[in-house]
């Protein structure tokens, strides 16, 4: 198992950062199937990576998103199905970015400095969203297609790990 994440591509140049990122996160995976260990390090690693305000997942437990492992400030501990970014996600079963949170309908401020947001639904394979990978930023419209497109696809190569 790989210890430390290692990025050299200019952080202006995110999907080399991607480039760069995926296959360690996979290699931080690798022989590792508990999915809270898998979570955390993913968190730990984007976060390192891009440096946003808040990196983390949410877990679906007993029908509500439960705090799980993340890389920032404090949060909210847990969502409704349905609320805030986070709990819309996992209701539409689909990824939500949000260029300014404080037009989003229902939003939940965890933190007044997060300006924008992305939240990637993670599903079993029965199509059951089982986790929301959720990343703040003090950014406003800091979320590209680029970042879109690639936290997508990480959180399918997750999903497929630790829920297959």
């Amino acid at each position: 198992m790989a210890e430390s994440i290692s990025i050299s591509a200019d952080p202006n140049q995110p999907l080399l950062v991607f480039e760069e990122l995926i296959p360690q996160l996979e290699a931080l995976w690798m022989g590792e199937y508990d999915e809270i260990a898998c979570m955390a390090n993913t968190a730990a690693a984007l976060h390192s990576a891009f440096g946003h305000h808040w990196t983390g997942f949410y877990r679906v437990v007993d029908n509500e998103l439960v705090l799980g492992p993340f890389q920032g400030p404090i949060a909210c501990t847990r969502i409704r199905k349905g609320k805030g970014v986070c709990g819309t996600a996992w209701q539409r079963k689909e990824t939500i970015v949000v260029d300014n949170v404080d037009a989003f309908p229902g939003h939940i401020a965890c933190s007044s400095l997060s300006k924008s947001e992305i939240v990637i639904p993670l599903s079993d394979t029965k199509g059951e969203v089982r986790a929301v990978l959720d990343i703040d930023s003090v950014e406003p419209a800091r979320f590209t297609a680029i970042d879109k497109e690639q936290l997508e696809h990480i959180c399918e190569l997750l999903q497929r790990h630790i829920y297959s």
